[in-house]
């Protein structure tokens, strides 16, 4: 579903620019908190260990090492969430246009209920609620010995994959009138379909400027996503039990 989204930057090149515009914005504030966190880390970490001053300087730099892998691996997920909330908040407009294009490139254009600027803040703000939990614990997990930081990276992107495609997911599923509660039960029904396509988004995410350029893609992806979710759903209905 993602490589079929990203086919809509050949089939539709100047809806697609546009979806950059609130990428670029949102992804140049982000980047600029995370070399922020960076540049300031080796202080931090030193601040937050001065229990280890006293120890030999081998397992100080093992300890505090352990403990900036955690944070840095917690700010990345923070970061993937975060962008992904306020990209499609700011960028409503915009993303709007290419989730309705690929409907009537399928012959759905019937859709016509808005999504409404109140309920993308609400759905950004639960989102980011969300990525502040994951976070927390990818930094918790960081903190186990050896596998922590790997640990915490697989559950965070994971974690995170899952949320994505469940916020991306909601505009074409919730303007075919699904409340959220069908549209868990729904997505919960196909859960490898949901899980991959959302830790496929967030692999783009963390290749330089992948964010950027996959942001429009996993739009339109997203909404192939819901269709095809709802036409398993429909066969997997057509091919029940039989009683005669």
């Amino acid at each position: 579903m993602l490589v079929q989204g990203f086919a809509y930057w050949r089939r539709r090149p100047g809806l697609m620019l546009l979806g950059l515009v609130p990428a670029v914005v949102v992804a140049a504030l982000l980047l600029s908190g995370l070399i922020t966190l960076g540049a300031f880390l080796p202080g931090l970490t030193e601040a937050l260990t001065p229990f280890a001053d006293g120890w030999p300087s081998l397992w100080a730099t093992v300890v505090r090492i352990t403990i900036g892998t955690a944070m840095v691996g917690a700010a990345l997920v923070l970061i993937a969430i975060s962008f992904t909330a306020l990209t499609l908040l700011l960028g409503e407009p915009f993303y709007d246009r290419i989730w309705r294009s690929v409907e009537a490139d399928h012959g759905d254009s019937r859709f016509t209920a808005p999504y409404g600027f109140w309920r993308s803040v609400g759905d950004a703000l639960s989102l980011f609620g969300r990525g502040v939990l994951i976070a927390v614990l990818a930094l918790v997990l960081g903190f186990v010995p050896l596998v922590g930081g790997v640990l915490g990276a697989i559950v965070g992107v994971t974690l995170t994959g899952w949320v994505v495609a469940d916020e991306l997911t909601s505009r074409a599923l919730s303007a075919r009138g699904l409340d959220a509660v069908e549209r868990r039960r729904l997505r919960r029904g196909f859960p490898a379909r949901v899980l991959g396509f959302g830790v496929a988004t967030q692999l783009c995410f963390v290749v330089p400027l992948g964010a950027v350029m996959a942001m429009p893609a996993a739009v339109a992806g997203s909404t192939l996503l819901a269709r095809s979710l709802l036409e398993r759903r429909s066969g997997s209905s057509d091919r029940g039990p039989r009683t005669g």
